[in-house]
């Protein structure tokens, strides 16, 4: 399925979006990494000054609880009688901003907890290093430190917790900060870039309905200044075609005239020919009459076999003009047989000039279009017939070659005739194009129509020498099926 161009723009400029946004949910979560490895310092560097705050009371009883909850302001917390807690100002302000996100506590070296929060978890530091551990929490997942430390009731544990870890509060950041803003972003680009295109390819609606109401005759080319400047490669192209279909058209006037011309001289000439023969007819009696009416019919009779091999030929070249191998099926033809019915057919021909006409053929079978290729050859074979003198030679050859992978079939026609100097193997191939000098009468159209039937397969003439230098060969090269 080909995407609109509209619906291309939206998606891409969408998915841009999205990693734009997945690039920042990274960053913002290696910046929250960042500020939690700070506040793991920052929770390295209160535990110290939570052991000084360790004090043994010298108060009791009831004045001791009261010192305790005084300083603390804490109602739910471990306390031992004879112990109290002068906060040093840092851990202070510590616990008071994050009231309800904060914890401590203090236990003996054996884990027993003598102050402090009752959750907090019994943790005995191996060495005097501090460890670092998350603990669930009513929900909250707390950041906490112990370390075994020294303090006025000798050596104990402190334990301090921390509730707002930079790492468990990103994703309420990020879906704040940078989700929703782009859902946002989506549906605002989705509204714009819909409206945006629809108006940034209007000229190209215009330049549709442009060429939809163009009339067939009118080829001339589309002004680029008038089109944006994306497009104007795709109507420089276009006027190319236009250039090139023109071109073509042109073509077809000129032979359809060329043609005309073509055909006017030999029916002039069999119209002379017969009123010269009726008026003889009138005027001339005897053996004289009968003399001058069979140099007539000769004559006549030329001219007859001119204009109807003319407008065959014409026939041939414009079925080949209208072939195409992309819309009418291809058959397998049997070349060596083709050749075979050529001979056949020529042997009588090439008999009344003594010429020898032989064929050379090996099995050879192609893909294409039958009645194509025995009037290719046709052509062939008639030109040889035509131009090669009284006692020539004229040897007719197909077969198949190359290598295993890759089969080529081909077919040649080789005279001895008086050949074509190589600088005019280009030009007769061209329509009604004759050698200057060649002798016998012709239209110039045998070697034009074998071409154009060649490239109607994919695939052109060969024209070289002969045999010892002499003569012409043409040779046609097919793509071979082998089973």
């Amino acid at each position: 399925m080909i995407w609109g161009l509209q619906r291309r723009l939206l998606v891409l400029l969408l998915i841009t979006i999205g990693l734009i946004g997945t690039v920042s949910v990274f960053f913002h979560y290696q910046s929250a990494g960042t500020a939690a490895l700070q506040q793991d310092q920052r929770l390295l560097k209160l535990v110290p000054l939570l052991a000084d705050s360790v004090v043994v009371s010298r108060l009791a009883g009831r004045d001791a609880m009261a010192l305790e909850e005084q300083m603390l302001g804490l109602s739910e917390i471990v306390s031992t009688p004879g112990m109290a807690m002068l906060l040093a100002p840092p851990v202070e302000e510590f616990l008071s901003e994050r009231r309800g996100l904060s914890a401590f506590g203090v236990f003996n070296a054996q884990g027993g907890q003598m102050l402090g929060d009752r959750w907090l978890p019994t943790t005995l530091p191996a060495t005097g290093d501090a460890e670092f551990l998350s603990v669930v929490e009513a929900g909250v997942t707390y950041r906490v430190v112990a370390q075994r430390v020294s303090s006025d009731m000798g050596e104990v544990i402190v334990m301090l917790a921390d509730g707002s870890d930079a790492r468990q509060q990103w994703f309420s950041t990020v879906l704040m900060r940078v989700l929703l803003p782009n859902l946002l972003l989506f549906a605002v680009a989705a509204a714009v870039v819909t409206w945006g295109v629809a108006r940034a390819l209007r000229p190209l609606i215009d330049l549709k309905e442009a060429v939809e109401n163009r009339s067939p005759r009118d080829l001339s080319a589309i002004d680029t200044d008038s089109v944006p400047g994306e497009v104007r490669p795709l109507v420089a192209s276009l006027n190319r075609l236009f250039q090139l279909v023109n071109a073509q058209t042109e073509a077809q006037r000129r032979f359809v005239a060329d043609a005309a011309h073509q055909l006017r001289t030999p029916l002039a000439g069999l119209q002379a020919q017969v009123e010269a023969w009726a008026q003889a007819a009138r005027s001339m009696g005897g053996g004289d009459l009968l003399s001058l009416r069979a140099d007539q019919v000769l004559r006549l009779r030329d001219a007859t076999r001119r204009t109807s091999q003319l407008a065959n030929q014409l026939l041939a070249l414009s079925r080949a003009d209208a072939v195409s191998a992309d819309t009418q099926p291809l058959q397998r033809v049997d070349l060596m047989e083709l050749c075979e019915n050529m001979l056949a057919l020529y042997l009588d021909a090439a008999g009344s000039k003594r010429i020898d006409l032989g064929l050379e053929a090996r099995p050879a079978q192609t893909l294409g279009h039958a009645w194509l290729l025995r009037e290719l050859l046709l052509n062939l074979v008639d030109n040889a017939v035509k131009y090669t003198p009284p006692g020539g030679r004229i040897t007719l050859r197909c077969g198949h070659d190359g290598p295993t992978d890759a089969p080529r079939a081909w077919v040649e026609v080789e005279d001895d005739g008086p050949g074509i100097a190589a600088e005019e193997h280009a030009r007769v191939l061209q329509r009604f194009y004759r050698v200057p000098g060649t002798a016998g009468e012709g239209n110039g159209l045998g070697l034009a129509i074998a071409d154009e039937i060649a490239r109607a397969h994919r695939t052109q003439l060969l024209l070289d020498s002969g045999a010892q230098g002499r003569g012409l060969r043409v040779r046609v090269t097919f793509e071979a099926v082998t089973h």
